[in-house]
């Protein structure tokens, strides 16, 4: 159920008060097909089945979305997946206290470049149309060595927020390649629907968000699609459900009926033979507002690349259920506070590391659905190469100081590694 307040653009008061056991939860949103568990749960009668009604609100940025959840005019948040954890650590301007009790999936972003940048690529790394992630890197290294050497402007490249998958994915794809992301380009914030338009209007050379707006931009002859982000980490989070924990803490009940709902809808969503029903609900101006058959191409993993007919598959693009994708593992927000170490935005502490655990919360999943990962799987994926990165760098969450150092590009910021 869609909220009327998506046609005026106006702040309501929050659903319920504390302690009443709310049966309406406010849900704020933005327009991404990582959004789909959260409209399936209110679309296709998974919430009422538990009970609740969930009144979605469609956003417009990250910013607004964090923030309406601290000023209660949110109950529930889709949230970028570093948000929570970015919001136990006290960063951004409204740092309110923030838990995920569940994840929404893995899957869904990529980085496409404008067309112009990535001829220049092709002229100066002899590119072929089936180059990998880390090879078109690479590629973009030498370009950006022939910009700076020529005194061109760098390029610019848009990111959805500071605190989110897409700015440490793209980083860390950029220095992969050998590119310093804060010396060799200039990275902005870009809410996902606009990064289309963006890149027509040249404001941007290029840009990692959610589908479906990479595919927009490859159809619209705008793009190439370099890299997804299952090439840089496969077992990467996306996004997550947030919460703030004194609402958790008072509405137990509600939390666990709606993860059980979540948790349906989310196997409901993984299955193939219900994608031409969700991509038609997507597809709605009220969430997506974007054509229907992309949507079906994405879900499928089906891409479109360029307008030239180049294309890619890439299977299980979106994971919303398989294989515990919605467990919010403790390993995941270690590797998020990794990054943030990483380029700059805090320095390393063992009081930051235990805070940036503590954002992701299994307990709540466990005790909602009863079952979970093994106890052993403690990290990201329960074995080596679930901890393994593009580059071949392995993350170990119990060294986060020695992983971070071990990097060759890496944030001039970044201290605190030698104490």
């Amino acid at each position: 159920m869609l909220s009327a307040e998506n046609q005026t653009g106006s702040k309501g008061a929050p659903s319920v008060s504390k302690g009443e056991g709310p049966k309406v939860l406010r849900a704020g949103f933005i327009p991404l097909v990582d959004a789909s568990v959260l409209i399936a749960a209110a679309e296709f009668g998974f919430a009422a089945k538990e009970g609740l009604t969930l009144d979605l609100v469609k956003d417009v940025s990250w910013a607004n979305v964090r923030d309406r959840l601290a000023f209660r005019q949110f109950d529930i948040a889709h949230m970028l997946s570093p948000m929570p954890v970015a919001s136990m650590l006290g960063l951004g301007s409204n740092p309110s206290p923030t838990i995920a009790p569940f994840s929404l999936g893995k899957g869904g972003n990529a980085i496409t470049l404008s067309v112009q940048l990535f001829e220049r690529m092709r002229e100066v790394g002899e590119l072929s149309e089936t180059a990998t992630a880390l090879e078109n890197a690479k590629a973009l290294a030498k370009v950006v060595q022939t910009m700076k050497a020529g005194g061109e402007a760098l390029p610019t490249f848009g990111m959805t927020y500071p605190f989110s998958s897409h700015n440490y994915e793209f980083r860390y794809w950029l220095a992969a390649g050998g590119i310093d992301p804060d010396r060799d380009v200039k990275l902005v914030v870009v809410p996902p629907p606009l990064t289309s338009d963006a890149l027509a209007a040249g404001g941007i050379d290029g840009f990692c968000v959610g589908a479906p707006w990479n595919m927009v931009a490859s159809e619209r002859g705008l793009g190439r699609i370099v890299a997804a982000k299952q090439d840089i980490w496969p077992s990467a989070p996306e996004k997550v459900i947030g919460m703030r924990p004194d609402w958790a803490q008072s509405h137990p009940e509600i939390v666990s009926r709606l993860l059980v709902a979540l948790d349906a809808a989310a196997r409901w969503c993984d299955e193939a033979d219900n994608h031409d029903a969700l991509a038609e609900l997507l597809a709605d101006a009220r969430y997506i507002a974007a054509p229907v058959e992309i949507i079906r191409h994405v879900l499928a993993g089906e891409f479109s690349l360029d307008a030239k007919g180049n294309r890619r598959v890439i299977a299980d693009y979106f994971t919303f259920h398989r294989g515990f994708a919605n467990y919010p593992r403790p390993g995941h927000a270690l590797w998020i506070y990794s990054q943030m170490i990483r380029w700059g935005q805090l320095e390393f502490s063992e009081a930051g590391m235990r805070a940036a655990a503590t954002a992701y919360r299994p307990d709540l999943y466990r005790a909602a659905l009863g079952a979970g990962p093994a106890e052993s799987d403690i990290g990201i994926e329960g074995d080596r190469d679930g901890f393994r990165f593009m580059d071949g760098h392995v993350f170990d969450p119990s060294d986060i100081k020695a992983y971070v150092a071990n990097f060759p590009v890496g944030s001039a910021q970044a201290s605190g590694l030698d104490d």
